[in-house]
C-alpha cells in the first residue's frame, strides 16, 4: 500500500486564510503535519486558527507574501518555534475583479494597474516565499515546494489576461526552481505545482452561476470541455498535495500536475 505518511512534518501554507489554502491546511493538520498559516488578512487568519487550533499542530503568522522582510521574519519565527521547514504550499493568489474583462469589454479596456496587481500577487507572491523558505530547505538539505498553476497555462482562456500571464509564469518558475534546487542543493529538495481545473469559489461564483444557482454560458462551455462533466470540489486537490509532499514522489520534480477532470487533455471533439 502506498505510504503517504506526513506526520511530524512542518508545513508553511501561504494564503491559508483563504478557501484553497484553508482546505489544504486542514487536510495537512488532520494528517499529523504541523502547519504555519501565513496570511495578510488578520480576520481570515484568526478564523482559520479557531477552526484548526484544537489540534495543537497549527500556528498563524500575519505576513505579506510580497514583502521579503515580512517573509524572512515569519521564517525566523517558525524556525525558532519548530526548527525546520519541510513543506511550502504557495496558495496565496487568485484573480482580482479589476483584472477580469467583462463580457462587453476587450483587452484595450483593461487597466494596466489591474494587470500589474494580479501578476504581482500570483507570480511574485509565489517567487518571494519560495526564495525565503527555499533557503531554509537548502540549508537542511531537503524539502518540498508546491505552487499553484492553472488551466490558463495550457491554453488561452477568455477574459483573464493578467491571471493567465501570471500563472504561466508560475509554471515556468516551478520548472526552473526545480532544476536549480536539484542541481545545486541536492535531489531531496523538490519543486512541483498543481494546475487546478475549474472549481466554484467566491472569486468566480458570479461568472459561473446565475443568482438562482443555474449555470452561466461560461459554465456550460467549461463543462463541455471537461470529460467528467462537473466542477471540482476544493478538497479534491488535497490528495495530490499529500502525494507530491510524500516520499512516494521522491523522483518527481518540476512537474505540473493537472487536477481538472480531464479538461487539459480534451480537445472538445
Amino acid at each position: 500500500m502506498m505510504n503517504l505518511d506526513l506526520s511530524g512534518k512542518v508545513a508553511v501554507v501561504t494564503g491559508g486564510g483563504g478557501v484553497l489554502g484553508g482546505s489544504i491546511s486542514k487536510s495537512l493538520v488532520e494528517n499529523g503535519v504541523k502547519v504555519a498559516i501565513l496570511d495578510i488578512d488578520g480576520d481570515a487568519l484568526e478564523k482559520r486558527l479557531r477552526e484548526l487550533e484544537p489540534s495543537g499542530r497549527v500556528t498563524g503568522i500575519l505576513c505579506n507574501v510580497l514583502d521579503m522582510a515580512s517573509l524572512e521574519a515569519a521564517r525566523e519565527q517558525l524556525l525558532t518555534a519548530w526548527g525546520r521547514v519541510d513543506i511550502l504550499i504557495n496558495a496565496a493568489g487568485g484573480n482580482l475583479p479589476g483584472a477580469t474583462l467583462a463580457e462587453d469589454q476587450d483587452v484595450f479596456d483593461m487597466k494596466i494597474e489591474d494587470f500589474n496587481r494580479v501578476t504581482d500577487l500570483n507570480l511574485n507572491g509565489t517567487v518571494c516565499p519560495s526564495l525565503v523558505f527555499g533557503k531554509a530547505m537548502a540549508r537542511q538539505g531537503e524539502g518540498s515546494i508546491i505552487n499553484i498553476a492553472s488551466m490558463a497555462c495550457y491554453s488561452a482562456i477568455t477574459r483573464v489576461p493578467g491571471y493567465s500571464v501570471a500563472k504561466s509564469g508560475v509554471s515556468i518558475f516551478t520548472k526552473w526552481l526545480a532544476m536549480e534546487m536539484a542541481l545545486k542543493f541536492g535531489e531531496r529538495i523538490r519543486v512541483n505545482a498543481l494546475a487546478p481545473g475549474f472549481f466554484i469559489g467566491n472569486q468566480n461564483r458570479a461568472v459561473l452561476l446565475h443568482p438562482d444557482g443555474s449555470y452561466t454560458e461560461r459554465s456550460r462551455k467549461i463543462l463541455a470541455r471537461t470529460p467528467m462533466k462537473r466542477f471540482g470540489d476544493i478538497t479534491e486537490l488535497n490528495g495530490a498535495v499529500h502525494f507530491l509532499c510524500s516520499g512516494q514522489a521522491s523522483f518527481i520534480t518540476g512537474a505540473i500536475l493537472p487536477v481538472d477532470g480531464g479538461f487539459s487533455s480534451f480537445s472538445g471533439v
